[in-house]
C-alpha cells in the first residue's frame, strides 16, 4: 500500500490462520509432514518480511473473504510494526527448518510452538509481539523509522 497504513484487522486474522497451521506442525511433532508444513510458514513468513503482512496469502484471505463483511477499521495502522513480526516469524521457523533439515527434528515442534505463542497472542488478544519489539527497537534509535 502506498500510504504506508493498513487496517489492523488483516494481521490479526493473518495470526489466527498462522495459529491453526503452527498448531498443527506442534502436534505432527517429530515428523516430515510437520518440517514440509513448518517449511510452508517459513515461506509465508518470508512473504510477509518481504511485502508486509497485507502481501502475504493469509492477507489475501483477508482483504477477500473477510475484509467486504465488515464495516471500515476503526483506525488505520503503520505497516512497518506488522512486517517486523513477520521478519521474526521468519527467523524462529527458518531455525526450526533448519535444524530439521540437517536431521534435528526436535527442533520443529520447538520452533513452530514459539512461533505459534506468538501468533496466538496476536490472533486472541491483539497483542503482536513482534510489533512491540520493532517499537521498542524505534524507541532506542536501533531501528529509524
Amino acid at each position: 500500500m502506498s500510504t504506508g497504513m493498513i487496517d489492523p484487522r488483516g494481521p490479526r486474522v493473518g495470526a489466527s490462520i498462522t495459529s491453526v497451521l503452527l498448531a498443527v506442525v506442534v502436534l505432527l511433532g517429530q515428523s516430515t509432514a510437520g518440517l514440509v508444513l513448518l517449511t510452508f510458514m517459513m515461506l509465508s513468513f518470508l512473504l510477509g518480511t518481504l511485502r508486509g503482512a497485507e502481501g502475504t496469502w493469509q492477507g489475501w484471505v483477508f482483504k477477500t473473504f473477510v475484509r467486504p463483511r465488515l464495516g471500515p477499521p476503526a483506525e488505520m495502522e503503520d505497516r512497518r510494526p506488522p512486517r517486523f513480526a513477520q521478519g521474526i516469524g521468519l527467523l524462529v521457523t527458518a531455525v526450526g527448518v533448519v535444524l530439521g533439515a540437517f536431521g534435528i527434528l526436535s527442533a520443529v515442534p520447538i520452533a513452530a510452538g514459539v512461533a505459534f505463542v506468538a501468533a496466538a497472542l496476536n490472533a486472541v488478544f491483539g497483542l503482536c509481539l513482534g510489533c512491540e519489539l520493532y517499537l521498542l527497537l524505534r524507541r532506542s534509535g536501533l531501528v529509524r523509522a
